[in-house]
This record gives structure tokens, C-alpha cells and sequence, in this order.
């Protein structure tokens, strides 16, 4: 792979890493938290529950593209291994192809949802941009801005997918090419 491209995706990588991490520690803040408010204080916030699963739906989908960026994603690894290598790579090549055409799948029926998705969290408070500049709401965010991750994860998944395709090609070419999950191959 170019290395250009190999440090864009090691950094796409390292920072999707960072943010996943983080969204497991608030998930883990704000359930404690709200555990706390509700059972010792008998006062629990009316967020605590909504940022828990919102966290957690964010998380998924974001951990969706790192999955498929390292060949981790569920994949019949044992029937891999009993195939020449040269099946096996078109195999393993066509289910990658089939997971970029689901990201594009998410990208536009996700598209979709966020312009049409109506309702709103009365218990969330969000920044709005508002004659030309940010502006703080106490209440009501829109459920679309929680429905931004399917694209984005999308975008994520897709890429992610072509560029396990392109390392896997360049690695076939060049005769490096392992298997995904074969635990002697090189990092990635």
C-alpha cells in the first residue's frame, strides 16, 4: 500500500480507537452515575439512560468500521484455511466487496433517515447554529443528530472495506497475502 495511504489509515485507525474508548468510559460514567443519582440520592438525571444508549449505539457502529478495516468482523475463518490459497483469497475478496456495498446501503438509507427523522429528546440540551454562530438549547435535541452516526458509519465502512481490499490485492501481487484471522500474518 502506498504509504501515504498507510499513514491516513493507521491515523483513521488510532483515532477511531481513541473515540470508541471514550465512548465506553461515558457509557460507563454515565451508568454509574445514574445508578448513583437513582438508588443513594433518589434524584437520577432524566439523561443518564438516553447517553448510556446512545453511547453504546455509537460505539457499534463506529467499532463496525474498525472490525472490518482489521478483518475481524465474523468470517468463516476454518473454511478459509481448508481452501487453496487462491479460492480462498476470491472468497475472502467477494465478502469484502459484499460488507463496501452494505456500507453503502447504510450510507443512503442512513441519509435518508437523519432528514427525515422528526421527534425530539425533550431532555437533551444541544448546540444549534443560528444566525451565524452557535447557540445553546437547553431542551428538545433533535433524534436526527443521534441518527448522524449510520452515515458516517457508512462512509467509515466503505473505506474501511477498500482498503482491506486494496492491502489484500497488493499483498496477493506481491505473494504476502495471509488469510483474515490467520495469526501468523503481518499486522496490519
Amino acid at each position: 500500500m502506498p504509504r501515504v495511504l498507510h499513514v491516513i489509515d493507521r491515523l483513521v485507525h488510532n483515532v477511531l480507537t481513541a473515540f470508541c474508548a471514550t465512548l465506553l468510559l461515558l457509557m460507563v460514567v454515565f451508568t454509574v452515575y445514574t445508578v448513583v443519582m437513582r438508588y443513594w440520592f433518589e434524584n437520577p438525571p432524566v439523561w443518564g439512560d438516553l447517553l448510556t444508549v446512545l453511547s453504546n449505539i455509537w460505539l457499534v457502529f463506529l467499532a463496525l468500521a474498525l472490525t472490518v478495516r482489521d478483518r475481524d468482523h465474523i468470517a468463516l475463518d476454518l473454511i478459509y484455511t481448508k481452501l487453496p490459497v487462491k479460492l480462498a483469497f476470491i472468497v475472502q475478496q467477494f465478502w469484502t466487496v459484499v460488507i463496501f456495498v452494505v456500507g453503502l446501503v447504510i450510507v443512503w438509507y442512513g441519509l435518508q433517515v437523519v432528514s427525515t427523522m422528526g421527534g425530539k429528546y425533550w431532555e437533551m440540551w444541544h448546540f444549534a447554529w443560528e444566525d451565524g454562530g452557535f447557540v445553546f438549547k437547553p431542551n428538545y435535541m433533535p433524534k436526527k443528530y443521534a441518527m448522524t452516526i449510520l452515515p458516517v458509519a457508512g462512509v467509515l465502512v466503505s473505506i474501511a472495506a477498500l482498503m482491506a481490499l486494496l492491502e489484500d490485492c497488493i499483498r496477493y501481487a506481491n505473494g504476502t497475502f495471509r488469510l483474515a484471522g490467520d495469526d501468523g500474518g503481518e499486522s496490519v
